[in-house]
C-alpha cells in the first residue's frame, strides 16, 4: 500500500517537473526541473528494486545538470539564465517532427512481427544486467567519473572572474585583498 502511494507520488512529481521544463521561463528554473524529474524516476527505479540502474539514473543526471548550471553560470552568467525566454522554438516544424515520429515509432511497434522469447530469464535481473552493462565498460566507467570532476573543477576556474592571485597579488601572505 505505502509503496504504491510512494510510487504514484513519485510519478506525479516526476511528469509534473517534465512538464515545467518547457513551461518556466528562463534555462536555470528549466535545468532544475529535469533534474528534478530525471531524480523523480531514479526514485521510482528504486521502489521496484532496480538499484543499479535506480542510483545510475539519479548519479549521472544529477551531475550532468550541475555541469549544464555550471556552463550556464560560465557562459551566460546568472542573470542571463534566469531572464525570461521561451523555452520551445519553432513550435510548429517542432509539433510536426514530433507528430511524425511518434506516428512512425507507433506503427513500427504495432505492426512489426515481434520475435518469440528462447530461453529463460535470468535468476537474478539486476545482476545480470549490472554484469552486462559494467562488466566490459568498468574501466571506462573508472575513467569518466575524474574526467567529469576535472571538467566541472575547469568550468569553474573558467567562470570565475577573478581567481586568488587577482585579489591578493603575488604575495597569498598580504592581509587584505584589493578590490
Amino acid at each position: 500500500m505505502l509503496t504504491g502511494i510512494v510510487f504514484w507520488v513519485l510519478a506525479v512529481i516526476a511528469v509534473a517537473t517534465g512538464v515545467a521544463v518547457f513551461r518556466v521561463d528562463s534555462m536555470a528554473r528549466a535545468t532544475y526541473a529535469l533534474a528534478a524529474s530525471f531524480i523523480a524516476v531514479g526514485l521510482v527505479l528504486l521502489l521496484v528494486d532496480l538499484e543499479f540502474l535506480g542510483v545510475i539514473t539519479v548519479l549521472m543526471m544529477t551531475m550532468e545538470m550541475a555541469v549544464m548550471g555550471i556552463y550556464m553560470i560560465m557562459f551566460m552568467g546568472m542573470n542571463p539564465a534566469l531572464m525570461p525566454m521561451d523555452m520551445v522554438h519553432g513550435k510548429r516544424p517542432a509539433l510536426a517532427v514530433a507528430t511524425g515520429t511518434f506516428v512512425v515509432l507507433a506503427a513500427g511497434a504495432l505492426l512489426i512481427p515481434w520475435p518469440t522469447r528462447r530461453g529463460a530469464p535470468a535468476a537474478d535481473l539486476v545482476t545480470s544486467l549490472g554484469e552486462a552493462v559494467m562488466e566490459s565498460k568498468m574501466l571506462v566507467m573508472m575513467t569518466v567519473s575524474p574526467v567529469l570532476f576535472a571538467t566541472i573543477v575547469a568550468a569553474l576556474v573558467l567562470a570565475l572572474p577573478k581567481g586568488r592571485y587577482d585579489r591578493l597579488g603575488d604575495d597569498l601572505r598580504a592581509g587584505k585583498a584589493r578590490r
